[in-house]
């Protein structure tokens, strides 16, 4: 490797023209050696390694090998030891590097030049450009563009440094101090991207930027907003401070400016910081400030979010938010609302002043978790009137809804040889119009499987004696009736029910006749209760009494039932031209017969007059949580027939030979049954016939269900029902007394698409819909969401794209009618139509109505008007419910970005509430 050196060095010499005389052959040889040594020994003083430039030995870099873009290494181990001090070498680790073109390396100055696709991997460097300059003795980068074939810079350099990505025009990179200079950097930092013209790099955490702009914008060379700064210091993953920060949007300054800015940066999925308030004016409780607060990240398992309304008035509500999330365990959010609420001001004749609240909870558990428990809660309860007067609440479909609902369950099952089942819940259920809460807590609930006495050790289970089955169950309850001022009181408490069931069920099925299906059963319960009544002629009060006693009773009951039935089908078939190949009737009817004795034992008499003659029978059991025993048999026969029809037809795609199978009636039932013991005066022998049914209709699309009341009975004058055939008293077979029919359409401009996955979330919660046929649920903290879906629109906007294609759109139409005729009044009870529809105006303007029409009452329902327009960064959108006490507007413009949600302008009318 040395001569080659050195045969490099003098081949200029070496063509010098040379005496034949072997004298100056010598004296010219002497002179050459002597000469090498001196300049070989000059070149090698400078170096403290030789640095080999590939893996062949005594072979140079070649013109052909510099052209191919396989990885070459430039390692620093010194292959020659000078002396007993090692150099310290000049790079610390191995250096990968490759280009297109050519790589060339200069080792007088210590310089490797990379050209056209050049990459180069350093530890945890990585830089892509079109030309990279190194410097392996300074250990100090040059990267910049290269021009293309139109004179254009192209292969803008890509800095990638652990997780941090720079995308400058060129930049100056130094390995072991770390620091760089940057020109027209381009850089991603949490949601903002970053552009500046000169960016220094202090070390891996600090940066220094000049001339800077930063937005969230997709197109950070164009974006149609960002903040302009002059000075801006950035330490990745942790916060972004700026100097006198201006907003430019379109290009244009706008007069908004901060003296300096603070964005936090961390790479947690979310931070703690302040909510900024909006304001609203309202007429009748002054100016305000809303959805105010502050959020904690408290752990990467839950949050709080604490929001707070002032109005001038003394008016005020506060909002505590939370959410939880533990992988493969549990997931749920809590939250609780409390608002309290002046009208007008003191002195005036229209002031009033109310508390109100609302408090929900969801939870769910990760069955992987803990396969044999669960624990589930799904809780709305507060004040009645809570979404109907909130000032915080835009008007929702839960304003329409007249019931709140709760449930709150834990079970486990236990295995063994019997297994059982144990579960615990608590119910609610709270009627928003009359304010009555129905509360169970708790409630127990014990099972242990089904047992077959019976059964061989074959493990058949076939014929009357081996299907013979038994369970076990126990229920425990206590429940409480109470309403919305004396919830949770000692009122409440004292007038709970509290009681405890037990019942075995003993069952059996087995075949009769091949043909027929038939079952027999016998229920044993028992009822334990704490409190009974003693019903008794108060002659102080001049009226009947009930004393409650309380101590323990219990009363038992038992009941036979049998049933039979089987299936029978029918096929109709027509031509073979005929588009309708078959039409295919299958009946279900089904006999049934219950029997429950009288248990007179369990009654006494009690005296209805201060005479004490005229008497009648009670027990003392009455209005307990289980019922109370019954005083007179009962001899039930039921009849039910249900019938579906589907058709067979010439399928519409040519190349399929069968024919298709489409669905005329998913179902249309007829139900009646007939007492035996019936007296003919407080009882009739035949129960009205109640006939419903169902389809679905146009690619099941259309969901309609219709059902009807017929009753075999004639009326009084007075609308009571006598023991008299209604054929028999001059009408029909039967008595219509109540009919109804509703129908649920949905169609799209996209009917491959699945449905969409509930979108009205929190209005679902809240215990309304979960679509938006009664409208949006627009609460003020959550403005910045979008009421439509979440495509990206970027890139849509292209005219003759949007004239080529199909105007997106969606509907869900629902239609109710109610017919009543009780007392022959022959009215339509009930008669009212609702529209949702959302429509893509443009690829950038979305708009929706939800509306509806009472025909009863002759006006229109609930209607909400919606708009928005994409702004690319930023979205706008106007609402509006322009009838009704709720009516009112809204509107909002704000960044979509999440770290810049405060941006944003939100602007409501004054409600009429």
């Amino acid at each position: 490797m040395t001569h080659q050196k050195t045969s490099h060095i003098f081949t200029k010499i070496a063509l010098k023209p040379l005496n034949t005389n072997l004298f100056n052959i010598v004296l010219l040889s002497i002179f050459l050696t002597i000469g090498t040594c001196k300049i070989y020994s000059q070149d090698i003083s400078k170096k403290t390694k030789s640095i080999p430039v590939n893996n062949k030995k005594n072979s140079p870099i070649s013109s052909a090998e510099s052209k191919n873009e396989s990885t070459t290494l430039l390692t620093t181990t010194d292959t020659i030891k000078k002396d007993s001090i090692q150099p310290k070498a000049l790079l610390e680790g191995q250096i990968k590097y490759k280009a297109t073109d050519y790589v060339k390396i200069e080792q007088k100055k210590k310089l490797i030049t990379l050209y056209n696709n050049a990459e180069l991997y350093y530890q945890d460097t990585e830089l892509k450009a079109g030309i990279i300059v190194l410097n392996y003795e300074t250990n100090e980068v040059l990267a910049g563009r290269i021009k293309d074939s139109l004179g254009k810079p192209s292969q803008y350099p890509n800095f990638k440094q652990s997780e941090n990505v720079i995308e400058p025009d060129s930049i100056r990179f130094n390995f072991k101090s770390k620091k760089a200079l940057i020109w027209n950097s381009r850089t991603d930092q949490g949601e903002f991207k970053v552009k500046a013209v000169l960016t220094k790099k202090e070390n891996d955490s600090v940066y220094f930027l000049k001339g800077a702009r930063f937005t969230t914008s997709k197109d950070i060379d164009n974006p149609e907003y960002y903040f302009q700064t002059s000075k801006v210091k950035i330490i990745p993953g942790k916060k972004v401070v700026t100097g006198l920060t201006n907003l430019v949007i379109a290009n244009v300054p706008t007069p908004i400016a901060l003296p300096f800015a603070f964005f936090p940066m961390s790479k947690e999925t979310s931070v703690s910081g302040l909510l900024l308030p909006s304001y609203n004016d309202s007429n009748n409780r002054g100016f305000s400030l809303q959805n105010g607060g502050y959020y904690f990240a408290l752990s990467d398992n839950y949050d709080l979010t604490v929001l707070g309304d002032y109005y001038t008035n003394g008016s005020y509500a506060m909002r505590f938010e939370s959410s939880y999330a533990k992988r493969y365990s549990y997931r749920g959010n809590l939250n609780f609302r409390f608002e309290n609420l002046i009208n007008s001001e003191r002195g005036y004749p229209d002031y009033s002043k109310q508390s109100i609240y609302n408090l929900q909870w969801s939870h769910s558990k990760d069955s992987k978790g803990s396969p044999n428990s669960s624990f589930s809660a799904s809780v709305n309860m507060g004040s009645s009137k809570y979404f109907q007067q909130s000032i915080n609440q835009s008007n929702v479909g839960s304003n329409l809804n007249n019931t709140l609902s709760s449930s709150v369950s834990y079970s486990k099952t236990f295995l063994g040889t019997i297994g059982s089942r144990l579960s615990l819940s608590a119910t609610h259920s709270q009627n928003t119009q009359t304010s009555e809460i129905n509360m169970t807590l708790p409630d127990l609930q014990y099972s242990v499987d089904r047992i077959y006495p019976f059964v061989g050790k074959d493990g058949m289970k076939k014929g009357f004696f081996k299907n013979i089955n038994l369970l076990y169950n126990l229920v425990g309850k206590n429940s409480f009736v109470t309403s919305d001022s004396l919830f949770f009181s000692k009122e409440m408490f004292d007038n709970a029910k509290l009681g405890v069931q037990h019942s075995i069920p003993l069952s059996t099925n087995f075949k009769l006749f091949k043909h027929f299906s038939a079952s027999a059963a016998m229920n044993y319960n028992e009822v334990w209760t704490i409190k009974t009544i003693n019903r008794f002629y108060n002659k102080d009060q001049s009226t009947v009494t009930d004393q409650t006693i309380n101590g323990f009773d219990s009363f038992r009951t038992y009941n036979f039932s049998s049933s039979l039935g089987t299936t029978i089908y029918g096929t109709f078939n027509f031509k073979p031209d005929k588009k309708i190949k078959s039409i295919r009737h299958v009946m279900r009817p089904s006999l049934s017969y219950g029997y429950t004795p009288s248990f007179e034992k369990y009654f006494d008499t009690y005296a209805t007059d201060a005479s004490g003659t005229m008497t009648k029978d009670y027990t003392r059991f009455e209005g307990g949580i289980f019922g109370a025993p019954g005083n007179s048999n009962s001899n039930i026969v039921g009849f039910d027939l249900s019938n579906t029809f589907e058709a067979k037809i010439t399928d519409p795609d040519s190349t399929k030979v069968e024919a298709k199978k489409i669905m005329l009636l998913n179902n249309l039932n007829f139900s009646t049954s007939y007492n035996v013991n019936a007296d003919g005066k407080t009882t009739f022998g035949w129960a009205p016939v109640r006939v419903s049914g169902g389809t679905q209709l146009f690619k099941d699309k259309l969901n309609m269900n219709f059902g009807a009341t017929l009753d075999p009975y004639a009326i009084d004058n007075s609308g009571a029902t006598i023991n008299v055939y209604n054929i028999n008293n001059g009408g029909s077979l039967f008595r219509m007394t109540s009919a109804n029919m509703t129908l649920n359409y949905s169609i799209s401009s996209k009917d491959s698409d699945k449905e969409k996955e509930d979108e009205n979330k929190q209005g679902q919660r809240n215990g309304g819909r979960d679509d938006d046929l009664f409208g949006r649920n627009t609460v003020d903290n959550v403005r910045g969401n979008s009421q439509f879906d979440d495509e990206d629109t970027e890139g849509t906007d292209e005219i003759s794209e949007f004239f080529a294609s199909k105007l997106p759109w969606d509907m869900t139409f629902a239609y109710s009618l109610t017919y009543s005729n009780n007392n022959r009044q022959s009215q339509i009870s009930g008669n009212s139509i609702m529209v949702s529809a959302n429509a893509d105006l443009t690829p950038k303007w979305k708009v929706g109505a939800s509306t509806g029409y009472d025909f009863v009452q002759n006006g229109v329902t609930y209607t909400q008007l919606r708009f928005e327009r994409d702004l690319l960064s930023w979205r706008m959108d106007f609402n509006w419910q322009p009838f009704g006490n709720q009516a009112n507007w809204s509107f909002f413009i704000g960044i979509k970005s999440g770290i810049l949600s405060d941006i944003k302008y939100d602007k409501r009318s004054a409600s009429n509430r």
